[in-house]
């Protein structure tokens, strides 16, 4: 980007989060409050009966408050993507952000919380800090979204609150990723015309997001031992004595030292690390049909045409302006979605895996005319170049679904909400789940 380019984006930015007002969101009332009737209603002396009601059966607090359609998303600004550790108030506008996608691709009311005073000595998060904030705060919704929280504490923090909170909790930077390049895996195996099980992976990255990624793999069907992870020191093997408990997880035993040695004959790459790390002659060693997921923003550890000039297959990066992008917003309003609309306690393993399922299979369907009407204008080139047409549109540009795709957030959904049933999360049942699917898509557009 040019210097004039980043100028006039920053103006644009800033004049975007504060005018006409600062910030990105606000309360909007759900009823009226414009007559003494509608006053002692809402407030005092009407206020007291719903109170009366949810004391006396806690379960009320979901019929009588916003907090079954409400989600909490919370972060202490440790872990800002590209930005790092900014704390909370420069972690804000990012929350504030993530509030407006919630509503406008799922219509779920998310409130954003900035956390100060929750650090270690050594300036690190402080798990026991932040998990007894957050705990304190389940009355108010009907989940939790974990955002940019360092690792290795947003480990503990997502592990111990999914055991002591009866609702959903999800750390988005860990699964988010996780969940849509599986997607886009499992669809590009289709065409390189390999398995999951056997495919060698060297992973780039062992944060939160890195690790996450390769245990989530390994729960959808590919082996541990086909794993090569590596960090900052190189490839995570047996003879280190430097790793955390979950890089410990994939030290294995290897002559690969570095990233160069573990990318020969390796089938997919998925990197989830730093700009301009994999070259093309690390490209050109991988096996054949090579799959590549470079995810590091906003420089992607290879440029796509780089990737594909070495022989790469199929190749997605995190950027809007390159095919394949795996953006969390194909997953967590719809994740989300799903897990309110059955009152999930859990956000569990069966429940991602299914929407892994529902983004592959959203873009193997044959898209229909109000679809693809959607998709022209919202994509115009990809369009004119016959990305989406065909019974079957996947192809090598083509393996993930695009976000403004509206068969995206109703079909994650359904298939979460169903395997929330299916695994016994679920507290409320849905009996027909094509007519939920086309709730969820007239009541997404009714939003927008």
């Amino acid at each position: 980007m040019s210097n004039d380019a980043k100028k006039e984006l920053e103006v644009k930015s800033l004049a975007y989060h504060s005018e006409p007002q600062p910030g990105k969101v606000g309360l909007k009332m759900t009823k009226p409050c414009a007559t003494q009737a509608d006053l002692s209603l809402a407030y005092t002396p009407g206020v007291a009966i719903p109170c009366v009601k949810i004391n006396e059966d806690k379960e009320n607090s979901w019929k009588y408050t916003a907090r079954a359609n409400q989600v909490g998303v919370i972060s202490d600004g440790t872990a800002v993507l590209g930005l790092g550790n900014i704390g909370g108030e420069a972690a804000m506008p990012v929350m504030e952000g993530k509030a407006i996608l919630f509503k406008s691709f799922a219509d779920i009311d998310a409130i954003a919380i900035c956390l100060d005073k929750v650090a270690l000595e050594n300036g690190k998060s402080d798990p026991d800090a932040i998990i007894d904030l957050v705990e304190k705060l389940e009355p108010t919704f009907g989940g939790v979204n974990l955002e940019d929280i360092a690792a290795p504490a947003c480990f503990k923090i997502e592990q111990t609150l999914k055991k002591t909170m009866n609702i959903p909790v999800f750390h988005d930077d860990q699964h988010g990723t996780a969940i849509i390049s599986l997607s886009g895996v499992l669809n590009a195996l289709k065409i390189v015309g390999k398995k999951l099980e056997d495919c060698k992976f060297v992973l780039n990255g062992a944060g939160a997001a890195g690790i996450a990624c390769a245990e989530y793999y390994i729960l959808a069907g590919a082996k541990r031992e086909n794993f090569l992870m590596c960090d900052s020191r190189g490839v995570i093997h047996s003879e280190r004595d430097d790793l955390t408990a979950e890089k410990q997880a994939f030290a294995t035993k290897t002559d690969a030292r570095t990233l160069t040695d573990a990318m020969n004959d390796a089938d997919i790459f998925i990197g989830v690390s730093v700009g301009n790390c994999v070259t093309k002659e690390m490209v050109s060693t991988m096996a054949e049909g090579a799959i590549l997921f470079a995810m590091a923003n906003p420089t992607p550890e290879i440029f796509p045409q780089d990737a594909l000039d070495a022989g790469a297959v199929v190749v997605g990066t995190g950027r809007t302006d390159f095919a394949n992008q795996v953006n969390n917003v194909l997953g967590f309003p719809g994740i989300f979605r799903g897990a309110l609309d059955v009152r999930a306690t859990d956000i569990n393993e069966e429940m991602k895996l299914a929407a892994s399922r529902a983004l592959a299979d959203v873009v193997s369907e044959k898209a229909p005319a109000g679809v693809l009407e959607v998709l022209t204008t919202a994509y115009p080139e990809d369009a004119a170049n016959g990305m989406f047409e065909g019974d079957n549109p996947v192809k090598a540009d083509y393996v993930i679904p695009k976000p403004f795709d509206p068969r995206v957030v109703p079909r994650v959904a359904r298939y979460v909400a169903e395997a929330a049933m299916a695994t016994g999360v679920a507290q409320i049942k849905i009996d027909d789940l094509d007519a939920y699917e086309a709730e969820v898509t007239a009541r997404i557009a009714k939003n927008r």
